[in-house]
């Protein structure tokens, strides 16, 4: 059908969204079928306009049908399906196609037909009108296609570990970037250029090299809009701030309630008499307002020649303000002459420093498990069992995808360019790259979804899921509003679909997808490995499936937002939360330490630039807010109107966290949902 706008007498108009990834356009020749609710059919429609380039890249085309086209199809009818392919004309035929879109002029109806696939050639493809429904539920004639279309997409996502083989217990990757996965053309980057052009914008970079003179030296080096100062640059030294880094930073999980002081860690009360307020420490543990933070994992890790990475034990104590203070720190594991314990009693330097290897190595397990492994590498395995099992008329599928865009593609670029080797993570942090995949490795044996994967299991793990219980804790505060309502979200979605066990248990597409997830890393076979999932992979209850997709939403959204977004603030001035130090730990609490030893551990200026440099690009929010989704894979009415609701909800504890940080200092804003983004896309 060849045509230009407004010439042709019509009944129907077919609108086509080519995708924005690289590569989406095509110039082969597109035809179309359409049918009807009354098994009418339209004759095959070329679609093409006279001298117009169509199905470009990003583009939308719309073709007015032509009556002569349209067969047997009644005025008013209600188009049920559509039939669709294209051939392989022209070297570029590649072709991704968002959605296909028909209207009944008569009627104004609109019918939509979601396809978000690659289009090969002389392959013809049928998709039902919203085309969602569970595979026994599928039309008799689509369910052989459907599960061939399973089959193919398992070609591509092909598995494999990008990790060292020395660390057999690294995350399950895909093997080769899929096409599905490449970054579209507004969101492609590339890490290195953008860490060039914020340095080349700026002016630091005409005289970051050399040594720092003093601490104030660093705090001028600071040129907005690029790099401005963090507030922290003016905090770093303050006990309180350090306190506030366990709870409303970065690194906002490892903080537990001290139920008692363990054997390694011999602190008394002749020590610590004058930090307690009064208290004893039974009577304070008995209070519940002691917690301590134990690094325990990152004892024995391979370390940079020459580097030290401690691992700590810090002790903390809520004050009659209801402010968290440090009150002790133990910077190795053993007890010993050369590894006493700290107090803000020690030389006002000394203790300083030792805050900040302390911080150091909370940097370390930020950076490898709150951030990398226990969201970027984990959501991954996620991702592929999800694309390897579910169907896209699948609807679980359609809640998760919109929460995996840019993933894998990200995750292929942090393994290349940040923690390969002699890459970012090898020259800014003290364990390397080879300590990093270690730490993930080590890690991953014990993760469980169900605790670790679950807020709030992993509150009650951690003795924090009264809030009652140590106030200012503002991470879990906020989080567990939008966990809430995330779950509600997921649960009436799916009632839509699972109304009763029985569906779960017949649907062979999740029962394949949860038997995946937990099966043994197999890359031949399928398996990633994950512990904790509900069933242990046979799912019998709706329950269950609710926890799985509730879980993956909240760390692909929240839980990333959190661990990622507030690295300029802390990482931004490097001895505030230094990502790496070099020469040695303190070893003895009475030792009065200066401003040169300070200065002799911190980074260079090279290094500290590369550090800013780094942490600004990664602190960038670069898609869409939580609920407002870049792809709307959902969109039947029904499911429809339960997303509407949830961008309620969303909006409503918008409002609440903005109210609560009028009151708070410094601000907790990373968890109000226009600073959280759908996905890991960064």
């Amino acid at each position: 059908m060849f045509s230009f706008f407004g010439l042709v007498e019509s009944d129907y108009i077919v609108e086509v969204k080519t995708g924005d990834t690289i590569g989406a356009g095509t110039n082969a020749n597109v035809s179309i079928i359409l049918y009807d609710d009354k098994g009418e059919s339209s004759s095959a429609i070329r679609l093409d306009q006279i001298m117009t380039n169509n199905f470009e890249r990003g583009s939308k085309d719309v073709f007015q049908i032509s009556k002569s086209y349209t067969g047997s199809l009644k005025k008013e009818g209600r188009i049920k399906r559509i039939e669709f392919w294209r051939d392989d004309h022209c070297s570029s035929s590649d072709w991704y196609v968002e959605r296909i879109v028909v209207q009944n002029k008569a009627t104004k109806s609109l019918f939509v037909f979601p396809v978000y696939r690659w289009v090969n050639a002389n392959y013809r493809y049928k998709i039902k009108h919203l085309d969602t429904a569970l595979p026994q539920h599928e039309d008799e004639d689509l369910k052989e296609p459907r599960k061939q279309y399973i089959a193919d997409k398992r070609k591509y996502y092909i598995l494999d570990q990008k990790f060292p083989k020395e660390y057999p217990d690294g995350p399950v990757q895909v093997k080769t970037l899929p096409a599905d996965e490449m970054f579209s053309f507004n969101d492609k980057f590339c890490l290195s250029t953008l860490i060039l052009g914020l340095k080349v914008s700026s002016k630091i970079i005409n005289y970051a090299h050399g040594d720092w003179k003093s601490i104030g030296d660093i705090a001028s080096i600071y040129s907005p809009p690029a790099f401005p100062k963090p507030d922290k640059a003016s905090l770093w030294t303050d006990d309180l701030n350090f306190g506030r880094q366990r709870v409303a930073s970065v690194n906002h999980s490892v903080i537990a309630l001290a139920t008692s002081i363990p054997e390694k860690f011999p602190v008394t009360d002749a020590l610590l008499a004058p930090l307690l307020g009064g208290l004893t420490l039974q009577q304070a543990l008995d209070k519940k307002r002691l917690f301590i933070c134990d690094f325990q994992i990152l004892e024995g890790l391979p370390t940079l020649k020459d580097r030290v990475l401690c691992a700590p034990i810090g002790l903390f104590f809520v004050d009659m303000a209801e402010q968290l203070r440090p009150i002790a720190i133990q910077l190795f594991q053993k007890p010993g002459a050369e590894n006493p314990i700290f107090t803000p009693r020690s030389p006002s330097l000394t203790w300083t420093m030792v805050k900040m290897w302390f911080n150091n190595a909370d940097s370390a397990y930020h950076q490898a498990l709150t951030h990398l492994g226990f969201t970027h590498l984990l959501m991954e395995s996620f991702c592929l069992a999800t694309q390897r099992n579910l169907s896209h008329s699948h609807p679980v599928y359609k809640i998760l995808a919109p929460h995996f865009l840019n993933l894998v593609a990200i995750n292929s670029l942090a393994v290349s360019e940040l923690i390969s080797e002699g890459g970012w993570v090898d020259k800014a942090m003290n364990y390397g790259n080879q300590g990093m995949y270690a730490l993930v490795a080590k890690a991953y044996k014990h993760w469980r979804l169900d605790v670790d994967g679950t807020l709030p299991e992993d509150l009650k793990r951690r003795g924090l899921d009264d809030l009652n219980v140590l106030p200012g804790y503002h991470y879990r505060n906020d989080a567990i509003l939008l966990y809430n309502a995330i779950d509600k979200y997921v649960r009436d979605y799916l009632a839509i679909y699972y109304s009763t066990p029985e569906l779960v248990i017949g649907d062979f597409e999740l029962q394949n997808w949860a038997q995946e997830l937990v099966k043994e890393r197999n890359f031949a076979e399928g398996g990633m490995g994950i512990m904790g999932i509900p069933g242990n992979g046979a799912l019998s209850t709706v329950e269950q499936v609710q926890q799985i997709v509730t879980s993956t939403i909240f760390i692909c959204s929240v839980g990333h937002a959190a661990t990622n977004f507030p690295q300029y603030d802390e990482y931004g001035f490097p001895p505030n939360y230094p990502a790496t130090l070099v020469e040695q730990p303190p070893k003895d609490a009475k030792e009065v330490m200066t401003e040169k030893q300070v200065l002799a551990c911190l980074p260079n200026k090279e290094m500290t630039l590369e550090i800013m440099t780094m942490t600004k690009v990664l602190s960038t929010k670069g898609t869409k807010s939580l609920g407002d989704f870049e792809v709307q894979h959902i969109v039947e009415p029904q499911a429809q109107a339960v997303v509407d609701r949830f961008k309620q909800d969303i909006a409503e504890i918008s409002k609440i966290i903005k109210e609560r940080n009028e009151s708070r200092f410094p601000k907790y804003k990373y968890l109000d949902p226009e600073y959280i983004p759908n996905s890991i896309s960064i």
